[in-house]
């Protein structure tokens, strides 16, 4: 661990810490974890319930005929919830993770669907735990095509921290060599399945710029010292995930970073602690705390530090710095060009496509892999050759369906018990190209149960995410084709922005304070000891998943911070 200093200077005052992190997710834990290690007293300021790991996960070992429904959601409960009951995760084992829709309410003005877990991990807990790195295809790309403003950060700058949070969380994956896809600190890779060896060999032979490859994903396919000393075992391949893992075999703040953050004695979490605002002192030109209102008696409290990250999750980060406005800044926090809530950003998960595809009879695969592989972005790479801009990474697996089968009873069981045909799917994660027309704001009179104002989502698609499903559902289509698949099947989901779950921007990094909200070290340009580093941080989307780039970028501020700190610049 680093060296401890000892920043509190208010230690006799209850509510006075060295560092405030808002939001216990996968980058609060990280900020926790990493402020802590460098002797900060660290508040982490969480708007849910407390989650204890093992033990409040209450259906991780529970099986399908022990619930109720068996699993399935209640007409009632679809009904109540239009927008949290669309995500894939959300059903009978684990709908008390997510935020039901009347519970925080919020304004769409064009569809937008707000998946949202609070509790202390946030949706760590549920995360599809899919880890890709970045490189400088994605932090280069909006210099070189034009579009949104220019990373003021390289591959070369967050290489050795992706390198620290990688050894530390536990990554599972193989080195590929592939230029756009940086390699990693892996543990052993998953396994192709047998129909996959086969797809994968035929692929690779005829696609010279495309490669078929093994997943990259946050588990522990082995055990490494650092994991034994966090507490973890090694991943079951059970798949039931979302759940709470009881073996921390994938990374999660409750399994990992905020366990660590406690054992230093340096952290102190506050759950049920609905963030208000970032208190601003004019005279001193900086942040000082967070004003909070107690979730359940609606009581407000502050709370003081000397410097605060803000990790709350994309689109409630921007409504905190929205809404904490001052004479200084009317528009909320460091908004001095009307840049903050604007570029607003997702993936695009719209297309779909499913094959049969002959395999071994002889071979049972249902499959409990907890991971997709990967076909990684084969588009306007080195030169713009499409007539959209980016381009995507496709996921893609096979596996042996259970036998179909009608009618009840002992025939029917059994019939069932038998292995059917084998099929494959492809699906896309395109990059989305920001614009200041996809943005969030305040709305001027509605207030949320807190006596907040109501978030207003206007984000839609584009021509250029129009465009891009079209080239992906034409190449998938090919792709499957050329590895084996038949009877191809294509499908545009037309799901609203958001059910991704990869919200970015908002707040966004850049060079130049003109056109963009946070320096090069995650610090607000007009307010430097006020840091963002959750997905609202995103200069661009990229095509990868962003969650490791989240937890990289988070240690790396939290270090500049301590390191600033130290030498007395904030």
């Amino acid at each position: 661990m680093p060296d401890p200093i000892s920043l509190n200077l208010k230690s006799g005052d209850q509510h006075s810490y060295d560092a405030i992190v808002i939001g216990s997710g996968i980058s609060g834990g990280w900020a926790a974890k990493e402020l802590c290690d460098h002797g900060m007293k660290t508040l982490l300021l969480e708007r849910g319930k407390n989650v204890v790991h093992k033990k409040d996960y209450p259906t991780s070992v529970k099986h399908p005929w022990e619930f109720e429904h068996r699993l399935q959601l209640t007409r009632k409960i679809v009904d109540e919830n239009p927008v949290v009951s669309k995500c894939y995760a959300f059903d009978e084992s684990a709908q008390h993770f997510f935020v039901k829709d009347k519970e925080h309410p919020y304004v769409q003005e064009k569809p937008f669907d707000w998946i949202r877990g609070y509790q202390v991990g946030g949706k760590s807990l549920m995360w599809g735990r899919e880890t890709q790195r970045w490189s400088d295809f994605e932090f280069g790309g909006p210099d070189r095509d034009g579009f949104a403003t220019d990373w003021p950060i390289r591959y070369k700058d967050l290489a050795p921290w992706y390198s620290h949070v990688e050894i530390f969380a536990g990554i599972s994956g193989n080195r590929d060599g592939i230029e756009n896809l940086p390699d990693g600190e892996f543990l052993q890779p998953w396994a192709f399945n047998c129909v996959e060896e086969t797809m994968r060999d035929l692929f690779n032979a005829h696609y010279k710029e495309r490669r078929m490859i093994v997943g990259r994903c946050a588990h522990l396919t082995e055990l490494k010292e650092i994991h034994i000393k966090q507490g973890r075992g090694k991943c079951q391949a059970r798949n039931i995930c979302h759940r709470g893992c009881p073996f921390g075999g994938y990374f999660s703040s409750n399994s990992s970073t905020l366990p660590w953050a406690m054992a230093t004695g340096n952290l102190t979490i506050q759950p049920d602690a609905v963030v208000h605002s970032i208190i601003y002192d004019e005279a001193k030109g900086k942040a000082t705390g967070v004003r909070v209102i107690d979730a359940q008696t609606k009581e407000t409290t502050e709370y003081f530090a000397r410097i605060i990250f803000v990790n709350a999750s994309c689109l409630n980060s921007n409504l905190i710095l929205l809404n904490s406005t001052s004479r200084r800044f009317p528009g909320g926090l460091g908004n001095d060009h009307g840049i903050l809530g604007r570029y607003l950003a997702f993936q695009n998960y719209r297309g779909m496509i499913t094959a049969d595809i002959d395999g071994p009879s002889d071979k049972y695969y249902y499959g409990r892999r907890p991971l997709a592989m990967l076909i990684p972005s084969f588009r306007n790479l080195r030169k713009q050759e499409m007539d959209f801009q980016r381009g995507y990474i496709t996921f893609w697996a096979a596996g042996r369906n259970r036998a179909e089968a009608e009618g009840m009873g002992a025939g029917y069981k059994d019939a069932i018990t038998e292995a059917g045909n084998w099929s494959a799917y492809m699906s896309m994660q395109g990059e989305v190209i920001p614009t200041a027309g996809n943005h969030v704001r305040l709305h001027p009179d509605l207030k949320d149960p807190w006596g907040i104002p109501q978030l207003v989502t206007s984000v839609d698609y584009t021509d250029n995410d129009e465009k891009m499903v079209k080239d992906f559902l034409q190449q998938s289509a090919e792709m499957l084709e050329v590895s084996g698949g038949k009877n191809i099947r294509l499908s545009d989901l037309k799901w609203s922005p958001g059910l991704d779950i990869h919200e970015m921007g908002g707040c966004r990094m850049g060079k130049d304070p003109k056109t963009s909200m946070l320096n090069g070290n995650n610090q607000l340009h007009a307010c430097r000891n006020v840091f963002v580093t959750d997905g609202a941080c995103m200069t661009s989307t990229g095509n990868q998943n962003p969650s490791l780039t989240y937890m990289a970028l988070t240690a790396r501020a939290a270090s500049i911070a301590v390191d600033q700190l130290k030498k007395g610049e904030l």
